[in-house]
């Protein structure tokens, strides 16, 4: 649980963090998910809602670093209140990107859309490896909203199963493309697809271990546990 302060006027400060940066969360997990079903289900219209938050998502991660560094200036935290805040910068930056990598794979939604053999592609499995970055992502933010380091700590399980996906499907798609050319553009905008939930899950796994770094004080983005991708 937050630890609560005896200046009634901190805890409101370091609510408005969190609430933020929860608020920042829950939008980037909406538009990860309209962003997939937009490449499942071929529904532009979604991607056009991804898309056009993109505007709020930015004005989101301006307004909680200014506020964090607000309350770090004001407040001159230690401990656990200052890993929070220091936290906080690191999660909403994180949080930024996976709201870009959704533009992305909402943008490559089109091409897929308009290929006359879409039933043909992996879209299933793209699916399920999307599935699996999403369980993360959804972990990492409860995580975060419980200050549950033991929780945080699960994310990376799904980690190993989100690459091993990504590989599978990177050299099934490049097998496809050289054997029907057809299918190249199509099978490319799967691939920029697939290597942005890798991504996600990437930023999903750096919000746990900031969780773990807020509650326990312990860094573990080189520790053999929580660091099996790239940053």
């Amino acid at each position: 649980m937050p630890l609560q302060h005896t200046a009634k006027s901190f805890d409101e400060d370091m609510e408005r963090v969190r609430s933020i940066v929860v608020a920042m969360g829950g939008l980037v997990e909406k538009q990860f998910t309209r962003a997939l079903d937009a490449v499942r289900y071929g529904d532009l219209r979604l991607a056009a809602l991804v898309l056009s938050e993109e505007t709020m998502v930015n004005q989101m991660q301006v307004q909680a670093d200014l506020l964090c560094n607000q309350v770090i200036a004001r407040r001159q935290p230690t401990a656990i209140d200052l890993r929070e805040l220091i936290g906080a910068i690191h999660t909403i930056h994180d949080l930024e990107r996976i709201g870009d990598e959704a533009k992305k794979i909402a943008l490559r939604s089109k091409g897929i859309e308009t290929y006359p053999d879409r039933a043909s592609l992996p879209l299933e499995r793209v699916s399920t490896m999307a599935e699996n970055a999403r369980g993360m992502l959804g972990r990492a933010l409860d995580s975060m909203i419980r200050h549950d380091a033991s929780l945080a700590a699960t994310v990376p399980d799904l980690d190993l199963e989100v690459d091993s996906e990504r590989d599978s499907l990177q050299t099934d798609l490049l097998a496809r493309m050289g054997t029907d050319a057809g299918a190249i553009a199509a099978a490319l905008d799967l691939m920029f697809v697939v290597q942005s939930i890798e991504r996600i899950g990437d930023h999903a796994k750096n919000l746990a271990e900031y969780v773990i770094h807020i509650v326990e004080g312990v860094d573990t983005r080189h520790s053999r546990t929580l660091s099996n991708g790239p940053r």
